[in-house]
C-alpha cells in the first residue's frame, strides 16, 4: 500500500513574500496542492493521508467545492483528512454539512473515530479540532487491531495543541502516525511517527524545505521519505561585512547571495561585523528581485581608534582606548575594545 502524507497546506494563507510575489503567493499554495493531487493520480497513490490545517481559517464553501473537485479527478486514491487548528470545525461551519466525493473520508468527530478502507484491508483513526486549543494528551493510543494495517492521523505538539510525548508512538502498534501541526518535517520515530511539515512555508520563520512525505507499507514494514515540493523556500542569512564595504558593495553582496541560493526564494539578511564610521547602511535599498522580507543592521562603526584617542585623552573614552594600546586587530583584547567604545559613544561618556 502505497500513501502520500501532506499536512499544513494553509489555503487560503496570505503569507510575506516579498514585493514581487506577495500578491501571487496565496495562489501558488493553492498550485502546489493541485500538484500533490495530480502525483497521487500519476502514480496511482492508494492513500492521501491530510493531517489538518488544510486551509489556513474556516473554508468557504466555495474553497471546499473547489477542494473535492480536486479530489474527484483521482481515480484510484482514497482521500481521508482530519481538521487541525486554524480550519477548526466551530458552529456555522461549511465542514459539517458539506458532501464530499465518494473517495473522501474526513474524520470531523471531535472524539476518535476511524474509517476502514476495506480493498486496502486499513483502518484510518484520527479526530478533528472543534476548538483552537486542545490542551490535554490524547495520541496516548494503541492501535485497536481493526484492520490489518492502520494508520493514526494526528494533529499537534506543543502544549496549546494536543501535546506529544514519542514514547507514546513507538509501542503504539500503528503502522504509520501521519503528523500535522508542526511546520518542519521532522521525524519522531523513523519511519514510524513523521511530521510531514508544511507543504509551502507560509511564514517567514518557515525555513528549510518544505513539502510532503510518500510512504510504503508491506510486509516487511513502513518505509517513508521526504520529497521537497515547495515552489518557494525561506532562508535566513547572516552576512559578514567589513569596514571596506559601501551602499553598493552591500547591495551587491545581497545580490550576488540571492542569485546563488535562488532568485525564486525567500530572504531574510542579517549584516553583521564592523562597518566604516563614516558610512551608514540604507537597507530599504537592497532588495534588487523584490524577494527579501527583512534587511536587519547589527553592525557597528569601525572607528579610527587612534584618532579618538588624541581628541579624546583627558576624558573616559581616552583613557579607556589606553588600557588596549598595542592589541592585536581580530583579538579578544581588540574585540573588547570595539565593544567598549562603541558603548561609550552610545551613552555619550565623554
Amino acid at each position: 500500500m502505497r500513501f502520500i502524507h501532506i499536512a499544513d497546506v494553509h489555503l487560503g494563507a496570505q503569507p510575506d513574500a516579498g514585493s514581487a510575489y506577495s500578491a501571487g503567493r496565496p495562489q501558488e499554495i493553492w498550485e502546489s496542492f493541485s500538484q500533490v493531487i495530480a502525483l497521487c493520480e500519476e502514480e496511482k497513490t492508494d492513500v492521501l493521508l491530510i493531517a489538518g490545517d488544510l486551509f489556513h481559517r474556516q473554508p468557504l464553501l466555495r474553497e471546499l467545492k473547489e477542494v473535492n473537485y480536486l479530489f474527484s479527478t483521482l481515480s484510484h486514491t482514497e482521500v481521508v483528512f482530519i481538521v487541525g487548528n486554524h480550519d477548526y470545525i466551530k458552529k456555522g461551519s461549511y465542514y459539517r454539512t458539506f458532501q464530499w466525493n465518494e473517495n473522501v473520508h474526513p474524520l470531523l468527530g471531535s472524539e476518535l473515530g476511524y474509517v476502514m478502507l476495506p480493498e486496502l484491508d486499513l483502518a484510518v483513526y484520527g479526530f478533528s479540532y472543534h476548538a483552537r486549543e486542545i490542551r490535554e494528551e490524547r495520541y496516548n493510543l494503541k492501535a485497536p487491531g481493526t484492520a490489518e494495517h492502520e494508520i493514526l492521523l494526528a494533529h499537534g505538539g506543543d502544549e496549546k495543541h494536543v501535546p506529544v510525548r514519542t514514547d507514546a508512538f513507538e509501542n503504539s502498534g500503528f503502522d504509520y502516525v501521519a503528523l500535522g501541526h508542526i511546520h518542519k518535517p521532522q521525524a519522531l520515530v523513523k519511519n514510524l511517527a513523521v511530521y510531514a511539515g508544511a507543504l509551502e512555508p507560509v511564514d517567514k520563520n518557515d525555513t528549510g524545505q518544505h513539502g510532503f512525505v510518500r510512504g510504503e507499507i508491506t510486509e516487511k514494514g513502513t518505509h517513508v521519505e521526504f520529497v521537497p515540493y515547495a515552489s518557494r523556500e525561506y532562508f535566513h542569512l547572516a552576512l559578514r561585512v567589513n569596514e571596506s564595504m559601501t551602499n553598493g558593495s552591500v547591495k551587491d553582496y545581497i545580490k550576488g547571495t540571492v542569485e546563488k541560493r535562488g532568485v525564486q526564494n525567500v530572504y531574510k539578511f542579517i549584516l553583521r561585523g564592523y562597518r566604516d564610521a563614516d558610512v551608514e547602511f540604507d537597507t530599504a535599498h537592497m532588495d534588487v528581485y523584490g524577494n527579501i522580507l527583512e534587511i536587519e543592521d547589527e553592525t557597528r562603526p569601525a572607528y579610527d581608534y587612534q584618532k579618538l584617542y588624541e581628541e579624546n585623552q583627558d576624558n573616559l573614552i581616552g583613557k579607556f582606548i589606553g588600557e588596549f594600546s598595542g592589541c592585536t586587530e581580530g583579538s579578544i583584547e581588540y574585540q573588547a575594545l570595539q565593544e567598549g567604545v562603541q558603548a561609550l559613544l552610545e551613552n555619550s561618556l565623554i
